[in-house]
């Protein structure tokens, strides 16, 4: 099994863009796939750099309906249109950020000046809209799931039913517009990848914003152990600086992580002040991969 970055929000490889956004290239024995596509065009311009053949991809797993994972999908489809795109029916919902200045300075920021609609709201601009991108659901090669998915013996696909611990702080300002009203999103339109090849076991998410801790945990409830590695953001990503119970609120959760029998890989919305307050309690279990780079685990 191969695990890169295809893109992410620091620099890492040569010749790579960074940029706030995911993409992950897996090779399996049986598939050639791509969890996410990143914030835009740039994600494709690395896989060449990579020299990753976007054209021999077969599947496409898009993790939830944030423009920052989804912008590559249709510079994807113009030159793969035989790929098979699989996604949550709602991730293809309103998604938006809570801008309004006292949920910047306490919650961190979500996305960029080039989100997807971002030309202000009827809210005097707090409201900023980072769904993806409807023309997505039209693609031909575009298969809607509600819930847990078995696509072969290799790959699988499982949403959290119900959380086992709080939602991350920093998840608080992504709201979902329901019924004309903005609302805490549910994240519902979130799922989970599960790779095994070569005897292991790999949990890939996008950015955990259900919390890593009860992903894992519906992992466990689904296939009665826990996954060899983990890969995955975890969304405790800010730009001011942390507060004591923000702090405390990270150091928890890698202590509790650290009772996994998984090694853990992390990226994107963690963040790198976020990353380094975890790495000392993890150590060797916890490493993070930059833009370019391969997940060795």
């Amino acid at each position: 099994m191969r695990i890169i970055n295809v893109i992410e929000d620091t620099e890492g490889a040569a010749g790579c863009i960074f940029a706030h956004g995911l993409s992950f290239y897996i090779e399996t024995d049986k598939h050639k796939l791509l969890m996410d596509l990143g914030p835009s065009q740039d994600t494709l311009k690395n896989a060449a750099v990579l020299g990753i053949d976007l054209k021999a991809v077969d599947t496409v797993i898009l993790s939830h309906g944030h423009y920052d994972h989804s912008g590559g999908i249709l510079p994807f489809a113009d030159i793969n249109a035989g790929a098979t795109i699989y996604m949550q029916e709602s991730a293809a919902g309103e998604f938006y950020a809570d801008d309004a200045e006292a949920a910047r300075c306490d919650h961190g920021e979500e996305g960029a000046e080039n989100a997807p609609g971002n030309r202000g709201s009827d809210d005097g601009e707090r409201y900023r809209f980072i769904g993806i991108d409807g023309r997505i659901t039209s693609l031909p090669g575009v298969r809607f799931i509600d819930g847990d998915k078995v696509i072969d013996d290799e790959l699988s696909l499982f949403v959290v039913k119900q959380r086992t611990h709080e939602l991350p702080s920093t998840n608080r300002r992504i709201l979902m517009k329901k019924d004309g009203r903005y609302v805490r999103d549910d994240f519902r339109h979130e799922h989970f990848l599960v790779v095994r090849s070569g005897g292991k076991s790999v949990l890939v998410s996008g950015c955990a914003h259900t919390g890593i801790l009860s992903i894992l945990d519906a992992y466990a409830q689904k296939f009665g152990s826990y996954p060899d590695a983990a890969v995955s953001g975890f969304h405790l990503m800010k730009k001011s600086p942390y507060t004591k119970d923000e702090v405390k609120e990270i150091e928890d959760i890698a202590r509790e992580l650290s009772g996994y029998p998984t090694k853990f890989c992390t990226c994107h919305c963690t963040g790198v002040p976020a990353f380094e307050l975890m790495k000392k309690i993890m150590g060797d279990r916890l490493i993070y991969v930059h833009s370019g780079e391969e997940v060795f685990l």
